[in-house]
């Protein structure tokens, strides 16, 4: 239980009608959670503007209320406090609520279009090898310490993200890395924190339906990076020129990395194979369980990020040739029958360029490829030409498939996608609607010495279709059918 006003300092309140020492019990921008004596937080949301909802939470016995718009009805016994924007207050009440956990943490954000979810597992991973406590928020999973939760968005919303970062200094953890996405800094949900560092990986085509342009998809990554004080790290990707355009205006320490040019962590690939890379990193020669340049990329920020925070870096080097690939991250899958599956997530042009850039390099001409892909429903339309134009000008066969259809007709889809095909490779890719159906004819046409590359859902375990979550694990499909190849 806190104070109201103990919570609102630090927060621009424009005005507020009675009393601000309120005692609240909980914070919450769900109506439906608002219970006596909690403080509601009314947000316009995009579809929905909580403020309508404020009479319901009011007569439920909520003790006080955030809000742009005082309601035309005041009850003398609520407290109103007006902003002048509630998402941002919502931010900075929930930090205030779990007593701004971000500040007892050694906070890492990893933003950027690809890599986010590797670089940040990664750095949880080495932190607990080199025998620090730590946690960590990512797409696939979050973590305190070692109990693992279940992950809804790349980015939790305001209030779960400083539970869970609550949950990890009470766990006795020291450090955190999340990955930051560009609607979590759009909507302010990383407003509040405070960050010892950040990193840029890359940026391509992605999430224009949410953005609508590449000029405000950039300004969203940004915003991550002009947030960050002069005490924080901000550590980018100098091969990529959207990673000077993150440093201007940080007031952080700017750093670097890189395989193509000066840095101050650079990497370079000695030898390529599909189990594993022969790298250096500044001039230290180093084994790594990784597949693909992209993921060396990913590796040299990790390694960035442990010397920036101060850990040894002979110590970094040994655990680092630990360290393993992310589930549904470039995941290899062995055949009886002698060709190769791999599973990942690309699911934007240029994730989808790397892996088949990264298989072409380890497979020098020695089979062929086959790609399975598609594109998810209710997203950015411009992509889907693009991914299958990629995925038939890097791969000898193309299966284009359903990859979470959503509220749309996944015929439709895939239409839209074979519009990106010229006439000198449709001979080449075949449309099969059922991803299951899909894989396994990708894995009857495979030979031996061939690889089946499964694109689009990495590590997801469903199918989203009409609204409806259906258990679908490409994993598990390839496993299937290479239990009856043994048959």
């Amino acid at each position: 239980m806190k104070k109201l006003n103990e919570l609102l300092a630090g927060i621009k309140v424009l005005e507020v009608v009675g009393d601000s020492a309120v005692e609240i019990t909980s914070v919450t921008n769900d109506s439906r959670q608002a219970k006596a004596g909690a403080l509601f937080i009314a947000v316009k949301g995009v579809t929905v503007d909580a403020h309508r909802f404020i009479p319901q939470v009011v007569a439920s016995g909520a003790a006080a209320v955030v809000c742009e718009d005082l309601p035309e009805t005041i009850d003398e016994a609520v407290t109103y406090i007006k902003v002048e924007n509630s998402t941002v207050a919502l931010a900075l009440l929930a930090s205030a609520w779990y007593d701004h956990p971000s500040e007892k943490l050694r906070l890492v954000g990893v933003t950027g279009t690809n890599g986010k979810t590797t670089t940040a597992t990664l750095l949880y991973e080495l932190t607990q090898l080199l025998g620090y406590k730590a946690g960590l928020l990512s797409t696939v999973k979050n973590v305190v310490d070692r109990t693992e939760y279940e992950a809804k968005q790349t980015t939790p919303d305001h209030l779960s993200l400083n539970r869970l970062l609550h949950e990890m200094v009470e766990a006795g953890c020291e450090y955190a890395f999340m990955e930051v996405s560009s609607h979590a800094c759009a909507q302010h949900r990383i407003d509040g924190l405070k960050f010892a560092g950040g990193v840029f990986t890359n940026l391509t085509r992605d999430h224009l339906d949410y953005h609508k342009t590449v000029d405000a998809y950039i300004e969203a990554k940004k915003m991550f990076f002009d947030r960050l004080e002069s005490d924080a790290f901000a550590l980018v990707n100098a091969d990529d020129k959207v990673g000077s355009v993150m440093l201007q205006n940080c007031k952080a320490k700017h750093c670097t990395y890189s395989l193509r040019t000066m840095a101050d962590f650079k990497a370079q690939v000695i030898e390529e194979r599909l189990d594993g890379t022969t790298i250096t990193l500044n001039g230290k020669e180093l084994e790594v369980l990784f597949t693909g340049r992209f993921n060396v990329y990913n590796l040299d920020s990790v390694y960035g990020v442990a010397l920036l925070l101060g850990f040894d870096r002979d110590d970094v080097l040994v655990k680092m040739s630990m360290l393993r690939p992310v589930s549904g991250r470039f995941q290899t899958m062995r055949s009886p029958r002698g060709y190769i599956a791999v599973v990942d997530y690309a699911h934007t042009p240029d994730a989808l360029v790397n892996v088949l850039t990264a298989i072409k390099d380890v497979q020098c001409d020695c089979g062929e490829v086959i790609t399975v892909c598609g594109c998810g429903g209710n997203r950015d339309h411009g992509k889907r030409p693009m991914m299958a134009a990629e995925a038939a000008n890097r791969s000898n066969q193309v299966i284009l498939t359903s990859d979470n259809p959503r509220d749309e007709d996944p015929e439709e889809i895939l239409r839209q996608m074979e519009a990106g095909l010229d006439e000198s490779n449709r001979s080449r890719v075949l449309k099969i609607t059922d991803r299951r159906e899909a894989i396994k004819v990708a894995c009857r046409l495979a030979k031996k010495g061939d690889v089946v590359l499964v694109a689009g859902k990495g590590h997801e375990t469903y199918q989203e279709i009409n609204g409806v979550k259906h258990h679908f694990d490409d994993r598990e499909v390839l496993a299937d059918i290479f239990n009856e190849e043994k048959e």
